[in-house]
C-alpha cells in the first residue's frame, strides 16, 4: 500500500506544464525584393527603384565599361519623377562641363577637363598598346615624343601603325565624349587626334613632322587612371 501511495504523490508532484507543447511563433512574412528598373540616358545607364523610403534614380558607367562608381543620383515622389530630376541633373553636368572646356589655339577644338578626361579613360576599351601610348606621353610632358619612340613604347614595329592606333584612341574618346573636332581648323582636327594633344612645331619644313604633345589635361588624366 505505501507503494502505491508513493507512486500516486510522485504523480501529483509533477510539473504539468513540462507536457504542454511551446506555442510556435508566427512565421515572418518574406521580405519583398526591391525591383530595379533599368534605363539609359546620355551616356550613363540608370537604375531607379524604391530604397530606404523614397524613389532614387541613379546613373552608372553603360555596360561593357569594367569603371564602377555612381555618377549622379536624384530622388522623387515617384519613379518617374526620381529619373526625371536625374535626366536634369545630368543634363546640366554636360552643359557645365562643355562651357568649362578650354579653347585650344593649336587645333581649333575645345579641350576637355581633368575630369572629362578621367572620366572617357576610365570607360572607353583602349588596347594595351593604346594605354602604353598614353603613359608614355603623359610622362613626356612639354617635350612630347617623336613616332619612334612612340611606337617603340607601345611596342608597334612601324610608325603608320602607332598612328593609326593613336588616332582610334582619339575616336573613341571623341566618340564618348560626344565631342565634334572641328575639320578645318588643323590638320590633325579630322584625323582624331586634335582631341588627344598636338604635333610641336619645327624648323625644318613642313616633310618634318613634331614630336606628338598630349594636352595638360589629358596628362594628368591618364596618370591618375592608367
Amino acid at each position: 500500500m505505501a507503494t502505491h501511495g508513493s507512486s500516486r504523490q510522485a504523480t501529483a508532484l509533477r510539473d504539468p506544464f513540462k507536457s504542454m507543447a511551446k506555442p510556435k511563433k508566427p512565421a515572418e512574412k518574406p521580405k519583398e525584393k526591391a525591383v530595379i528598373q533599368l534605363g539609359e540616358h546620355s551616356r550613363y545607364q540608370i537604375k531607379s527603384g524604391w530604397l530606404a523610403g523614397t524613389f532614387v534614380a541613379r546613373a552608372f558607367p553603360k555596360p561593357p565599361t569594367k569603371a564602377r562608381g555612381m555618377i549622379a543620383e536624384a530622388t522623387g515622389a515617384t519613379e518617374e519623377a526620381a529619373i526625371a530630376a536625374l535626366h536634369e541633373v545630368i543634363d546640366a553636368r554636360e552643359t557645365r562641363r562643355n562651357e568649362e572646356r578650354r579653347s585650344d589655339s593649336e587645333n581649333g577644338v575645345d579641350v576637355p577637363s581633368v575630369e572629362e578626361y578621367v572620366e572617357a579613360v576610365r570607360q572607353v576599351t583602349l588596347s594595351g598598346p593604346q594605354r602604353a601610348m598614353l603613359k608614355a606621353l603623359s610622362l613626356a610632358g612639354d617635350e612630347g615624343m617623336t613616332d619612334a619612340r612612340m611606337a617603340n613604347a607601345a611596342g608597334y614595329k612601324s610608325k603608320s601603325s602607332a598612328n593609326k592606333s593613336f588616332m582610334a584612341t582619339g575616336h573613341l574618346i571623341a566618340e564618348y565624349l560626344s565631342s565634334e573636332a572641328e575639320g578645318g581648323a588643323a590638320p590633325d582636327a579630322a584625323d582624331g587626334t586634335a582631341l588627344l594633344g598636338f604635333r610641336a612645331e619645327t624648323d625644318e619644313g613642313k616633310d618634318d613632322l613634331g614630336n606628338w604633345i598630349l594636352h595638360p589635361e589629358l596628362r594628368l588624366a591618364v596618370r591618375q587612371v592608367l
